[in-house]
């Protein structure tokens, strides 16, 4: 008995195409880190705004139940406590490049007798990009936008 054994050959199509997958992957390699950059980039803006509303909120709930004296109004050194407790709570968030200067204190109607105290941050810059460049379609890397959170609280007379 006799066995018979078929040799197949290779189509013609295969020896073409084997460089062809290394390639796509390249071009799918650039899109998936662009995109993985993106995500990133848009969580550290959004870390940075959570951690300043935080900030906000502790100054704020320090400016509502301090009293000072018994005139029932905030003072300038009570003031830039609260300031101060924001910048360092943004400093363990690890924030950077903020300062005092970055937050406001407002007192509705006044600061002699207020019925509310907000703690505002003013337009802090954030640059989307910073870390990781991201290619957006007009040609640039970064993109920046301001960040604005700020807290109100009623005065605890």
């Amino acid at each position: 008995m006799k066995i018979i054994q078929l040799k197949f050959k290779r189509s013609l199509g295969q020896e073409k195409q084997h460089g062809a997958a290394v390639i796509e992957f390249a071009l799918l390699l650039v899109l998936l880190l662009m995109f993985v950059a993106g995500v990133v980039e848009f969580g550290r803006a959004f870390w940075y705004y959570d951690a300043l509303t935080k900030a906000t909120r502790d100054g704020a709930r320090y400016l509502s139940n301090t009293r000072v004296s018994a005139l029932v109004a905030l003072d300038a050194a009570t003031q830039d406590q609260a300031k101060q407790m924001v910048v360092d709570a943004a400093a363990l968030a690890q924030v950077p490049g903020f300062a005092a200067a970055d937050v406001a204190v407002i007192c509705e109607p006044s600061c002699d007798a207020p019925d509310y105290v907000t703690v505002a941050i003013n337009a802090y810059p954030i640059t989307i990009g910073g870390w990781i460049p991201i290619f957006l379609p007009i040609g640039s890397t970064t993109w920046s936008a301001t960040l604005s959170p700020s807290t109100a609280m009623r005065y605890m007379h």
